[in-house]
């Protein structure tokens, strides 16, 4: 999960992100403390975790849990949803996104900008940029929510 999680910033944000982050020799073992944290502290119990696998490999990892201070009003946040180069397009971002976070569910994410497909991705999926952004890392970023309305269910008549 950990190389996974290195590896897909590397090829999301190179060259919205500093080199020195991304090729930072430290970053799978940081990671691998955070995926142990994630998997076994007390702190974590109330988040779902998905990985998506192909041929016997993970190739995708998904974490949603409360959402913060910030956004208290939504049932979930998605703190984490990041797939290898090589799989997107196959369904598997859905897939995680849906172990995660139910379809009718009211959540928020931050995403990357520019970031046109993964904001494509969202948007698919009933999320809206809400006006607030932050930069972290030196990389901007949006918040996009919805409200917990399947937008692929059709309208009741």
């Amino acid at each position: 999960m950990a190389r996974v999680h290195v590896r897909s910033w590397q090829q999301t944000y190179r060259g919205l992100m500093s080199d020195e982050i991304l090729d930072d020799p430290s970053f799978v073992s940081r990671r691998e403390r955070f995926w142990t944290a994630a998997l076994s502290d007390q702190r974590y119990a109330k988040h779902r975790v998905a990985v998506a696998e192909h041929c016997g490999q993970v190739v995708g990892i998904a974490m949603a849990g409360p959402p913060t201070s910030d956004d208290s009003s939504l049932a979930a946040h998605l703190y984490v949803l990041y797939l290898l180069d090589a799989h997107h397009g196959s369904g598997a971002g859905a897939e995680l996104l849906g172990a995660v976070i139910g379809p009718a569910e009211s959540a928020s994410l931050w995403v990357a900008d520019p970031n046109p497909r993964a904001q494509a991705f969202y948007r698919k999926h009933g999320f809206r940029p809400d006006g607030t952004d932050r930069f972290e890392d030196g990389v901007r970023e949006i918040r996009m929510s919805r409200d917990g309305v399947d937008p692929r269910a059709a309208p009741s008549s």
